[in-house]
């Protein structure tokens, strides 16, 4: 199976060309995904034909998974199809499961440096706390959904704080969110930046979260805390975030970059993906 390794901030994912390669592709997933026995990223994104748009992204997470939404891997799709010839169009339509996203590229020497994502109308709902298992610990957030589930935390200290143990359980607080959620630990820095740190349903902490980032800014704008425009510093690097509240569109800029192409076997795939369900089960 042929595949491109690409990031959007450090949220790795292996891309593969759906016009070309057919599989399994939440077992593929899980399987390339591992680091050692795979190639090593968050997950999987295809690349498909589309009745409706220029083409369809569809993302598995590192757990087979299917996401409704990747704002860092949309990015990436818009890179892909320009780069490698699918496209000669910088304004693209691609469908997802949470609808379809407008992308508008940056082209620098013939191939793209950023994306413009218009993600779309948030949803806000009311602010939640939720109590940890330990019932001492405590975190209030705003629910946000930007296609897929967000739980946005505004805290102190999230450069050294574990996000892995609260994240992974209100991840799975399914009495609040029924589909899971991913979680942001977010530290205001000024009016119009923000330090945010995600733990991504199905994924655990990554580099960078699109989708993660827009919620966050959304959350904290529709509360006053910051403007509708802000900077959003993640592990992997910074995010543009714009929220036009005259339209309720979201518009988030960002890079996407190309590490590496190669193939990978069946057998590689299978004794990968024997070694993730051998981890799971112990």
């Amino acid at each position: 199976m042929k595949f491109v390794k690409m990031h959007g901030l450090g949220n790795d994912y292996v891309y593969v060309n759906g016009f070309e390669e057919q599989g399994n592709w939440p077992q593929i997933a899980q399987a390339v995904s591992q680091p050692h026995f795979g190639i090593s990223a968050d997950g999987l994104i295809v690349i498909l034909p589309s009745q409706v748009a220029d083409f369809q992204m569809r993302m598995f997470n590192a757990d087979g998974s299917e996401g409704a939404m990747c704002g860092n891997g949309i990015r990436c799709v818009g890179k892909y199809v320009y780069d490698n010839g699918l496209t000669h169009k910088t304004r693209l339509n691609i469908e997802t499961p949470s609808g379809i996203k407008s992308l508008h590229l940056n082209v620098v020497n013939n191939q793209v440096d950023t994306v413009e994502v218009d993600m779309g109308s948030p949803k806000i709902s009311l602010p939640l706390t939720v109590i940890l298992s330990d019932k001492k610990t405590h975190f209030h957030g705003i629910p946000v959904s930007m296609g897929n589930p967000h739980f946005v935390i505004e805290t102190k200290g999230v450069e050294t704080m574990d996000i892995a143990t609260p994240g992974k359980e209100i991840e799975h607080m399914r009495q609040y969110f029924p589909d899971r959620t991913n979680v942001e630990f977010i530290e205001v820095l000024s009016d119009t930046a923000l330090r945010m740190r995600v733990w991504e349903r199905g994924s655990g902490e990554t580099m960078a979260c699109g989708t993660g980032a827009s919620a966050s800014v959304v959350a904290l704008a529709a509360t006053g805390r910051i403007q509708s425009q802000a900077q959003v510093h993640l592990n992997g690097g910074i995010l543009d975030i714009r929220w036009l509240r005259h339209t309720d569109k979201v518009l988030m800029t960002g890079t996407a970059t190309t590490v590496f192409k190669g193939e990978i076997n069946k057998e590689a795939i299978q004794r990968a993906l024997d070694m993730y369900r051998q981890r799971e089960r112990s």
